[in-house]
């Protein structure tokens, strides 16, 4: 085969350092935009997005040419340097070390972008750390609690 062909959707999930409630309503969207273009650069389309007050959820068909490694750690260090040009409050901010990155079939892409599209209403009556646990649990991914957070 002359052409190397693939789609690889994936839901990535990752937070602030200590789950810090830090993402303001006024930075989610630009934050959102900036990590589309930087993904865009990667070669990673982004399905969807969202940013919570502590998380980021976004839905993207990964790169063949990168790695899921070097996209997400990436697209973290280029927003946490422009994340903290947006303010003094922001002088501090950090991502957790880790992420959640949880692969999709074709036919889950409606599901997961509606969900993505939904995070106010998933966080009324569930935290951030009860809903990755629940991605670990539906995801078989088999996990120590004392290392996932930081």
């Amino acid at each position: 085969m002359p052409q190397s062909l693939a789609k690889s959707l994936i839901h990535l999930v990752f937070s602030t350092k200590n789950r810090e409630p830090v993402l303001t309503e006024a930075v989610r969207e630009p934050l959102c935009a900036y990590a589309s273009a930087v993904l865009r650069d990667l070669d990673s389309h982004v399905i969807a997005m969202s940013a919570w007050h502590d998380h980021v959820h976004i839905l993207l068909v990964l790169s063949k040419n990168h790695s899921l490694a070097q996209v997400v750690m990436e697209v973290k260090r280029a927003t946490s340097k422009w994340i903290k040009t947006q303010g003094k409050e922001f002088a501090g901010f950090h991502w957790q070390n880790g992420y959640g990155a949880f692969s999709i079939g074709q036919s889950g892409v409606e599901e997961v972008t509606k969900y993505i599209a939904n995070q106010a209403e998933h966080h009324r009556a569930k935290s951030f750390q009860e809903e990755f646990r629940s991605f670990l649990k539906r995801y078989e991914i088999e996990f120590d609690e004392r290392y996932v957070w930081d």
